[in-house]
């Protein structure tokens, strides 16, 4: 299916719609994009911490990274420094989630790289073993282990129609 005339798009650009996101590259529908005060030391955590890999990386002529790509998985995050004043997000109300083969081990890695422990690895009732860590700047990271189904009804949840 082609999409013309869609907005952002110049008038008479035709993009086909390959279901994931008009991005021929593979790149997953949605991304976050985060925004750090120190991108350089952020993507040494992300690496260190959670066993990202850089994929990507412009260096803008003052030094500061303006652009980055990291993955993990099947996975991507996006992350630059802005110029002018920024400031850390400290409680942004944004929290990334990241399901990993193995959470005990990618919690001790986070916990001995420095990650600001919220929660430790627990089984949750909807089968999933989970954790929560903050990085150094505030960004909110959850990752999770899925040990098992579990009906949603039988955890609380209702399926919506």
């Amino acid at each position: 299916m082609s999409i013309e005339d869609t907005p952002g798009t110049a008038p008479g650009v035709s993009v086909e719609d390959t279901g994931r996101g008009c991005d021929d590259r593979g790149v997953q529908t949605v991304t976050p994009y985060l925004l750090y005060r120190d991108s350089e030391a952020a993507i040494e955590f992300l690496v260190r911490a959670f066993g990202f890999r850089e994929r990507l990386r412009h260096t803008g002529d003052d030094g500061r990274v303006n652009h980055a790509e990291l993955e993990l998985g099947d996975g991507e995050v996006m992350l630059g420094t802005p110029p002018g004043g920024y400031e850390a997000p400290g409680e942004s109300g944004v929290m990334i989630h990241v399901y990993v083969d193995n959470v005990d081990s990618r919690f001790a890695r986070a916990r001995e790289a420095g990650a600001a422990i919220e929660s430790e690895p627990k089984d949750q009732p909807y089968g999933d073993r989970s954790y929560h860590v903050k990085d150094p700047e505030g960004h909110s990271w959850y990752f999770s282990q899925h040990l098992r189904d579990v009906v949603p009804e039988d955890w609380g949840a209702q399926v919506s129609a």
